[in-house]
């Protein structure tokens, strides 16, 4: 007999985080994500996002084994952001049972349904300022940091339960030896310009962190205010982030560009730690995964660029060639070899021809699903 329940105790929570680790057992190219992380995030008075929000949780049993699992999210701050009234689903994980998603599915529907949303929009992990969107194509190699990953047939079980692409995602490779070294020999030239233009490229200050944060999420929410899917984060939300990823920042690879003191585009790079955490088994830090993750950073060997923006008013300068250029010459002398520069709107042609410029491969694609409900 198979059934949906509301996850509400704490037992049914570990078992939420955890199953992904059991699906995916014999996939070599699964990331166990960290249990303490997934933890965090779901739990209100951790997160950040569920000061605004709300999320429900859902897990799917056959008798009395666990076949699937979803999230429900009603993100308040997003509704407001683009005046619409959608709901989201994500945390998204199944066998291969075409029953079990529809179950899943309409618990989520239903209880955004109640929230007042007309459409359902997925997956997404809460927003899509998380990981979001779901693997179709790219499933030789495992995921980049704070990507997605998911089983190829994902897709048509999504889409045999109703559900039509929204937008696809795109992931790029550049490896730094194919690299195009037309704009890492550009650089100085494209600096000198920029500068007589009263801009400057530099890397971020870790000592002066806490002010370069706000400055950077200035820009964040003010460059990607037009996106499909985008919604600012806040304050709070976006400390949050910051603090996770000042733990592996490197500011050889978080440069930002300033005129008159003031932050109008930066880059972040960051190191591949999802090739260490692929050796941590279900996410545990204890009693030997703290000490793979603190030794396993210095082996790194890729990095993933995973925000580049610019204001309005500032584009088509040189300004993006001159950061993606800078990143890749800064890797000279470390140990990456390569990386990838992700997601990237489909629609995006400025970006994804820039990326495509300098020998960045079109090599992951994700999709992001909707339902009118």
């Amino acid at each position: 007999m198979k059934r949906i329940v509301p996850v509400n105790s704490s037992r049914e929570f570990s078992s939420f985080i955890d199953f992904p680790h059991d699906l995916y057992q014999n996939d070599k190219n699964y990331v166990p994500e960290l249990f303490i992380a997934q933890k965090d995030m779901l739990t209100p008075g951790k997160h950040p996002f569920h000061e605004h929000s709300q999320v429900q949780l859902f897990l799917a049993y056959d008798e009395n084994k666990i076949t699937g699992r979803i999230a429900a999210i009603f993100n308040t701050n997003y509704n407001a952001f683009v005046g619409e009234t959608a709901g989201f689903f994500g945390f998204f994980d199944t066998i291969k049972d075409q029953e079990t998603v529809d179950l899943l599915l309409n618990a989520a529907i239903s209880w955004v349904k109640e929230k007042g949303a007309q459409s359902i929009m997925g997956p997404v992990n809460l927003s899509t300022n998380e990981t979001c969107g779901l693997l179709i194509d790219g499933f030789d190699r495992p995921p980049m940091a704070m990507m997605a990953y998911n089983a190829p047939y994902y897709q048509q079980l999504l889409e045999n339960a109703g559900l039509a692409k929204k937008t696809d995602l795109l992931a790029y490779e550049i490896n730094t030896a194919t690299a195009s070294d037309r704009s890492i020999k550009m650089i100085d030239a494209l600096e000198n310009r920029l500068q007589r233009s009263g801009i400057t490229i530099r890397q971020v200050n870790l000592k002066d962190f806490k002010n370069e944060v706000v400055k950077i999420r200035e820009v964040y929410n003010k460059a990607w205010d037009k996106n499909l899917g985008f919604v600012p984060m806040t304050e709070k939300e976006f400390d949050y982030l910051a603090k996770d990823l000042k733990m592996v920042l490197d500011p050889r690879f978080c440069l930002v560009a300033e005129k008159d003191n003031k932050l109008v585009g930066f880059i972040l790079g960051i190191p591949d730690i999802n090739q260490i955490l692929i050796k941590i088994k279900k996410g545990r830090l204890l009693p030997t995964g703290i000490f793979k993750l603190l030794f396993g950073k210095k082996n790194i060997t890729r990095l993933r660029v995973l925000t580049l923006g610019v204001l309005e008013g500032y584009r088509k300068m040189g300004i993006e060639a001159c950061l993606y250029g800078r990143v890749i010459k800064n890797t000279e002398g470390t140990k990456i070899t390569g990386g990838e520069c992700s997601w990237m709107l489909e629609e995006n042609y400025l970006m994804n021809h820039a990326i495509e410029q300098i020998n960045g491969k079109l090599y992951k694609k994700y999709r992001l699903y909707e339902k009118a409900i």
